[in-house]
């Protein structure tokens, strides 16, 4: 089993959003387990309402869904650490220190794995090759690199930020599947 954490603020929108999508995206009985954590999330609070629904429209299940905090234990035991904002993947980092070439943003990690053009070698090449690639790769802008909250804004922001979330997430997929030498059927679904 090969185990990717998705952290965000609370836990209740966009690193469960993307702990979901990508479990939807994935083939049956693949070995990848999608997980979520938060930096300040409280213990057990289940998925927001507005999320659920979200989740559930791009085919995503929120069912048994509770929001837990981020620990040590968390990132050391994730093969790949995706922060949905920069301030995630260092409050990982800050926790688990010989973790770090395996923490990145979500957008930073898809863009560094798709400029090295897919999974050949196996998922942990891959993740591997992306942590050679960020001090190598041209520097982004900060918010480059986050994908905006939620929180408290309107709906259609919310489903804005679902949409990135699912195609970068169905992308991951997609790069599983091929570093473990399967064909890919993985399909994308609009809100």
């Amino acid at each position: 089993m090969t185990r990717i954490l998705f952290v965000c603020t609370g836990n209740v929108h966009r690193s469960v959003l993307a702990e979901r999508l990508l479990a939807a995206r994935l083939p049956p009985g693949s070995s990848l387990r999608p997980e979520s954590a938060g930096t300040e999330a409280w213990h057990r609070s289940p998925m927001e309402d507005a999320t659920s629904a979200v989740l559930k429209e791009l085919g995503g299940d929120g069912s048994g869904f509770v929001s837990r905090p981020l620990t040590a234990q968390l990132v050391a035991s994730a093969a790949l650490v995706l922060g949905l904002a920069r301030e995630h993947r260092e409050a990982a980092v800050r926790l688990a220190p010989w973790a770090m070439r395996r923490c990145f943003t979500l957008r930073e990690f898809m863009r560094l794995a798709d400029e090295g053009g897919g999974g050949v070698g196996g998922f942990q090449a891959l993740v591997a090759a992306a942590a050679a690639r960020r001090g190598t790769a041209a520097p982004v802008p900060p918010d480059e690199d986050n994908v905006p909250d939620p929180w408290g804004r309107p709906r259609h922001e919310l489903c804005e930020c679902a949409r990135e979330i699912d195609g970068r997430v169905s992308r991951l997929a997609r790069l599983w599947v091929m570093s473990e030498g399967g064909a890919s059927s993985v399909g994308d679904k609009t809100v």
